[in-house]
């Protein structure tokens, strides 16, 4: 049985499910980002439970089956960019059709008119978090990550950066290494 959860973006939800299944006896041979699969199929009373649990923690069951797609849209995409080794060298659009099994014009309009924004603008909000956290890490130079994040050069990074921040990616790492000598010198 397929059971889809909404909000689940992170390794640590994905344990704290796990937790949560075993603590009311509910079988599963996964735990993904988004969706839980069972051995067996659940009772109302263990369903109740489920749900109760996880609006404690502040996830959600779905049932609706657009908003079900909307969901997998939005982990497939997280999954992607926060959680991949590799280099972001994909056509999003071919991606998601390919693993969502849709057409992509139906997934794009379904997206949109739910969230009032499109996957396009969601797909950049993500790749600049990612961005925010690679500076952060201070492991990578602007080159390193515009090709990790697959941009066509740095100039687009930092242009497409200062857009949706409105700053640029150098001002920003100096304001991350300003606030840690603000805080070394408390």
């Amino acid at each position: 049985m397929m059971i889809y959860v909404k909000y689940m973006v992170s390794r640590r939800c994905i344990m704290m499910v796990k937790s949560n299944l075993e603590e009311i006896g509910i079988r599963y041979s996964s735990v993904q980002l988004g969706v839980i699969e069972t051995l067996d199929a659940i009772s109302d009373e263990q369903f109740f439970l489920l749900r109760t649990m996880l609006l404690k923690s502040g996830l959600e069951l779905m049932d609706d089956k657009k908003a079900i797609q909307i969901e997998q849209i939005k982990t497939t995409i997280i999954e992607l960019i926060h959680h991949s080794r590799e280099e972001l060298k994909v056509n999003f659009s071919d991606y998601l059709s390919e693993k969502l099994n849709s057409n992509y014009t139906y997934l794009a309009n379904l997206f949109s008119e739910a969230e009032g924004v499109t996957i396009e603008h969601f797909i950049i909000m993500h790749k600049i978090e990612k961005v925010k956290e690679l500076i952060l890490y201070d492991e990578l130079n602007l080159t390193e990550i515009s090709y990790k994040l697959h941009y066509s050069s740095v100039a687009h990074l930092s242009n497409q950066f200062k857009k949706v921040t409105g700053l640029t990616p150098t001002f920003y790492k100096n304001l991350k290494n300003k606030r840690r000598n603000n805080i070394e010198n408390l």
